[in-house]
């Protein structure tokens, strides 16, 4: 592995690679291998195209002929561009996407090759779904599952293959991925805050939830990633001293983009944009090595989509540049992590946010509804949000370097707050014109200019408003994006129905004005979420114990976050929305906590193949070394020979220290994960995990790290913590 490392590092000061340029015309090119709306006009006739229209739009069944004329002018299109193979491109619970290629290619009855893609199989596939994982819904020897088309999400080429997104579920018809839920929040929210929004316009026909992510990463050189099996294995460095130059200086920092960066940044670009994918923002991150890029806002499903496909891509493009790109959470120890800022909004079919203050009074009453509306759902729901971004991965970024804290709570800013402190004065029942004169003009009025970058940046903070979105920054770099806005959008659709049940019911009194009774229930609304806001220091003591008898959740653990969509309140929430069945809530339980007992169970046996046959052979090796110094030496001194080999003496006490409490450590935890293993229930495994297993990877680690420090350069095994992360 030695001769790895310094392979690499050699090749990295003679890099002759070439540097791809990419020079191209956006405009042009944007969106080239996308079957999307324009291409949709070109390809059919105007009655058919309204009619996909309505699916799309209002969700109305596609009819069998119109599939057919889709799939026809669909396969003509990505044949015209060279696709030989089509799939549907779904995201089982794997946090993979997938997919499942079929020719174009067939036979006609009279044996003669033809060419067939029509409307069952645009519409429709059976992938096996035994493997999968499902939470005990599929069996192994129950292998059926469907991928169904959504038209929402355009097709698109990616290499020769026609890629058309889908939902996945059971034969039974439970869902066994992350699409569709989220469509079902979507299409929840759509009702609920149509509804709320009619209040200020009736003519609102439909609302939308938008997303804009920022996707974290780093980049490291794919052949010094190569002799280290722990990044190999499990995304992240399970041993390795902290480099003495860290991100201390913060000079990395959207500092110059590194050259072969820079050339990866470029042809990552270029792909998006023939897929689609609006990708906008490219910067270095605080961490050496860490990067950032981030899209335009989309359309929450496409914007799911998007992403999805881009990490794909990402690897891929890596690789062509001999990079290694890691989403782990927590790849490299005391720098910042990587997440991936989940922006949400709610956007009206006539281009409204919502959540943007207007120009006038009655606008800005209209963003004070969603706006408050959105942090009660927060609130009552503050456990269940945190369940929806916990994951072994994430578990070790949370609450340090940067990264949000792990309690769930929500910033607004000093001036936002201040607002609401105008609203709670308001008094019950009909206002006075003067209070009315006061609101408009002293508070809801002068909205727009206080909105004016009116929130600082409390990196601790979860949960934060940023001026027409919130910014949802405890989520995952690996983190599928439509987990955590499935929740979201589910707890606003509930909050926003509750709200409008309250409203109409104080507008049963004749003489209560429609302004009066959003007012007086807003004002009602500010009290409850006194709770949950914080403008604080999220790290400090002083916060987690407030945080405590606020009653907010601090969960300890991962596997006891999952068990929020257990909670009686969640059910009843995702079966009164028809977003999760009971069954399918178990199941994703299941398999979260499946997934973090895998990854634990993965990084222990790594952690300890490599302390036992990597470090602890190079520790020996090095002994031996010394003690033949030692020898010599003696030889060379006689009696005398200890003043002289004293520091060796020294060094080989401290060596076989290590070497022990390694293999300590090694013993006892593999002995802890055999017991961890004999356990059945899936919550008690993976809280074993957590409590009896895991603990030891960091006394591994220290000792580990301690004889790096010890042992010659030259012969040490994996590459160091400087190598992986300031080799250009």
């Amino acid at each position: 592995m030695n001769s790895l490392r310094f392979e690499a590092l050699n090749g990295l000061f003679n890099n002759n690679s070439k540097k791809t340029s990419f020079v191209y015309d956006t405009e042009a090119e944007f969106a080239q291998n996308v079957f999307n709306d324009l291409a949709l006009q070109k390809s059919l006739n105007q009655d058919a195209y309204q009619e996909i229209s309505k699916v799309i739009f209002k969700g109305t069944k596609i009819s069998r002929a119109l599939a057919d004329q889709i799939a026809a002018a669909m396969r003509s299109w990505a044949r015209s561009k060279g696709a030989t193979h089509y799939t549907h491109w779904f995201q089982p619970l794997t946090g993979a996407t997938a997919e499942k290629h079929q020719s174009f290619f067939d036979l006609s009855d009279a044996s003669q090759a033809i060419e067939q893609f029509d409307g069952s199989q645009l519409v429709q596939q059976e992938p096996d779904a035994s493997s999968f994982p499902s939470g005990g819904i599929r069996n192994t020897f129950e292998a059926r599952g469907y991928t169904a088309w959504d038209p929402t999400s355009p097709a698109f080429i990616y290499g020769k293959t026609l890629c058309i997104p889908t939902i996945f579920v059971s034969y039974t018809g439970e869902a066994l991925d992350y699409k569709t839920p989220l469509i079902r929040s979507l299409s929840q929210l759509d009702k609920a805050a149509t509804e709320v929004a009619r209040y200020f316009d009736k003519n609102t026909q439909k609302v939308y939830a938008t997303l804009g992510w920022e996707q974290e990463y780093f980049l490291i050189d794919k052949t010094l990633a190569a002799s280290r099996p722990d990044l190999i294995l499990t995304g992240r460095t399970l041993m390795g001293h902290e480099s003495a130059k860290g991100q201390q200086l913060n000079d990395h920092y959207f500092g110059s983009i590194p050259a072969r960066a820079l050339s990866f940044m470029q042809e990552l670009e270029y792909q998006s944009l023939l897929l689609g994918i609006p990708v906008k923002t490219r910067h270095n991150e605080v961490a050496p090595a860490q990067f950032e890029l981030a899209p335009i806002f989309e359309e929450a499903n496409l914007s799911v989509d998007h992403n999805a496909l881009l990490l794909d891509v990402m690897n891929k493009i890596a690789d062509k540049h001999d990079f290694m790109v890691l989403l782990h959470e927590k790849p490299f120890s005391g720098i910042n992590g990587s997440g991936k800022h989940n922006n949400w909004s709610l956007k009206t079919s006539s281009g409204i946010n919502l959540l943007s203050p207007g120009k006038t009074p009655m606008n800005n009453l209209q963003f004070l509804t969603f706006f408050i509306n959105t942090i009660v759902a927060v609130l009552n729901h503050e456990s269940l949000l945190r369940g929806s971004i916990v994951s072994a991965s994430n578990e070790l970024r949370l609450g340090s370097d940067e990264a949000p804290m792990p309690i769930i709570s929500v910033f607004i800013g000093e001036q936002l707050t201040d607002v609401l402190n105008n609203l709670e004065q308001v008094s019950e029942g009909k206002l006075s014109p003067k209070e009315k004169t006061d609101l408009k003009l002293n508070v809801i009025g002068k909205i727009p200019e206080i909105l004016l970058d009116n929130t600082d940046q409390n990196r601790t903070s979860p949960f934060a408003f940023t001026g027409n979105k919130f910014e949802f920054r405890a989520v995952g770099s690996k983190t599928n994006c439509a987990k955590p806005i499935t929740v979201l959008n589910s707890i606003v659709a509930e909050q926003l129905s509750i709200f409008k049940a309250k409203v109409d019911g104080r507008l049963e009194n004749p003489k209560m004005k429609k302004d009066d009774a959003i007012f007086n229930e807003l004002r009602d609304s500010i009290k409850h979420i006194r709770t949950i806001l914080f403008e604080g220091d999220g790290y400090s003591e002083t916060w987690i114990k407030n945080a405590k008898k606020r009653g907010l959740n601090p969960a300890t653990s991962t596997p006891d976050a999952i068990k929020a969509y257990l909670a009686p309140k969640s059910i009843t929430l995702f079966k009164g929305l028809k977003v999760f069945s009971e069954r399918e809530l178990e199941s994703r339980v299941e398999v979260d906590l499946q997934q973090y007992t895998y990854a634990l169970q993965i990084e222990g046996r790594a952690l300890g193949d490599i302390a036992r046959n990597h470090i602890i052979p190079t520790a020996i090796k090095y002994q031996n070394t010394l003690i033949d110094n030692v020898k010599g030496l003696k030889e060379i001194y006689g009696k005398d020979f200890e003043s002289h080999a004293k520091e060796q003496m020294l060094i080989l006490e401290r060596i076989s220290g290590h070497i022990a409490q390694i293999n300590l450590g090694v013993g006892d935890m593999i002995s802890e994960r055999k017991k961890a293993n004999l356990l059945d229930d899936s919550y008690e495994k993976a809280s074993a995990y957590h409590k009896l297993v895991k603990p030891y990877f960091e006394s591994i680690r220290y000792h580990c790290d301690k004889l790096e420090l010890l042992v010659d350069n030259s012969i040490w095994p994996l590459a160091k913590y400087r190598e992986l992360l300031f080799s250009r």
